[in-house]
């Protein structure tokens, strides 16, 4: 699940162009969701050609966090106007499930089938997402005013993933299902950028402030397995990391105009080697020499370059991108700042620059008002589907939203210390809330204790 924020946060002006708050990836790629000025848009991901509006809501403006469960109705959203709250609505009733204020602004949320994570600047906040209950709070975290972190989507091993430190590149793996820490990885020497788990929460990536190298670890070991170099002339800002399903690749979008993929192999374990490039011999007799130099040398050595590539249109712009099968073949996306979506063609194989497939406009001619975004390629390029009217999705209101407030709560949060969460509160399968039995069928406590479900509705 990947966000990119359009602004500077909440409060945060905008900057040339920009047309939303920030686009998110759901868990599974399968639809992107857009925090706009006047609300937030959701969209279907299953065809290349056709990008379906799903949902449209105008009822919160400058939305600027805005995270889907997979494919579900439930939606998280935050605004700028009441940037210490979160609103969870289910979206296909047109209802608020609830709302939970935090001491502090609210700088990103994740979420898997299992867990709710809340991130503020300097604390984060774990939540059982069947019935919200505080299970955790994380207090006197490490600065982290981007509120960077990564959930596993894998709800058997919800793993967490924060910056360790404000100064240099260590990150803490939290073992959110158990609620204890797995690991410290001293990833870089810098400071965190960005980070992302695999779909089985084996591998977590990396990159620094510098935005030179992505590094991969295993997960739990914390053990590094791949080393990859974006560049070498300059430093960028890495804005967002995303595994392909399979795990074998992974991308980076950064504030160039480049998007880099790089595949997840190890040489030299195969008969393929026999015929290896001139290349990789060369990255051989590196590996072999490394053992005789100073780290740093060696390290800058076993770097691989990218495996694929894509060159945006411009650069410096927020963006966020994902690989996902699409109509059975790999795509690369990225969402960009000035509302454009781009979908690529990746060859698995061979690798290479990535052949642009489609460009969808994520704003109809009524939110353009008049800025007019034009496009390169026009035989690729197509509006959005006409999204459905509030109305047209909304169901009867239900009864008023349960409110709660977290202010003041013990390091525990509600959770005994040492307490072992129950066997039956984990998730046995997908959740689903696609019929009139969906997922959560309960009115979560008003008071905020986290004592368990009220009554169903």
């Amino acid at each position: 699940m990947e966000t990119a924020e359009g602004a500077a946060g909440p409060g945060g002006p905008d900057g040339p162009g920009l047309r939303f708050g920030c686009a998110s990836f759901n868990q599974d790629s399968t639809s992107l969701a857009l925090g706009t000025k006047i609300g937030y848009k959701l969209f279907s991901l299953t065809m290349v050609e056709k990008l379906d509006c799903i949902h449209e809501s105008v009822e919160t403006p400058d939305v600027y966090i805005v995270e889907r469960l997979f494919s579900s109705s439930l939606v998280v959203v935050v605004s700028i106007a009441m940037p210490q709250r979160m609103n969870i609505y289910h979206f296909k009733k047109g209802t608020e499930i609830c709302n939970y204020s935090y001491p502090n602004n609210i700088l990103s949320v994740k979420l898997n089938r299992q867990r709710l994570v809340v991130c503020l600047e300097e604390s984060i906040y774990i939540h059982n997402i069947k019935d919200m209950k505080l299970l955790k709070t994380l207090l006197n975290t490490p600065s982290n005013p981007s509120g960077l972190c990564a959930l596993s989507i894998n709800h058997s091993h919800s793993y967490l993933a924060y910056p360790g430190s404000a100064t240099i590149g260590e990150i803490i793996v939290y073992d959110a299902n158990n609620l204890n820490t797995v690991t410290m990885i001293p990833a870089h020497d810098s400071p965190v950028a960005a980070l992302t788990f695999n779909a089985s929460a084996t591998k977590l990536a990396s990159a620094s402030e510098r935005g030179t190298v992505i590094r991969v670890f295993s997960v739990p070991e914390g053990l590094r397995l791949f080393e990859f170099r974006r560049g070498m002339k300059r430093y960028v800002s890495i804005r967002s990391l995303s595994f392909s399903p399979d795990s074998q690749f992974l991308c980076a979008s950064s504030n160039t105009e480049t998007v880099h993929i790089f595949k997840m192999e190890q040489l030299g374990h195969s008969g393929e080697e026999e015929h290896a490039t001139w290349t990789a011999y060369m990255g051989k007799m590196f590996s072999a020499a490394s053992s005789y130099l100073p780290a740093h040398v060696s390290g800058m050595m076993s770097q691989d370059r990218a495996f694929a590539t894509v060159h945006l249109l411009l650069s410096d712009q927020r963006n966020v991108c994902t690989l996902a099968m699409i109509q059975k073949l790999p795509r690369l996306l990225v969402a960009t700042a000035n509302g454009q979506l781009f979908i690529y063609n990746v060859d698995p194989v061979d690798g290479g620059e990535c052949m642009l497939a489609h460009k969808h406009r994520l704003f109809g001619s009524d939110d353009d008002q008049g800025e007019g975004i034009e496009s390169e390629g026009s035989e690729v390029t197509g509006p959005a589907q006409a999204c459905p009217s509030y109305a047209a999705t909304a169901a009867l209101p239900a009864a008023g939203p349960v409110t709660a407030t977290l202010t003041g709560y013990s390091e525990d949060g509600g959770a005994k210390k040492g307490e072992v969460i129950p066997e039956h509160e984990f998730a046995a399968g997908p959740v689903c809330l696609d019929d009139e039995n969906e997922f959560p069928p309960i009115n979560w406590c008003r008071d905020g204790t986290g004592g368990g479900p009220g009554r169903r509705s």
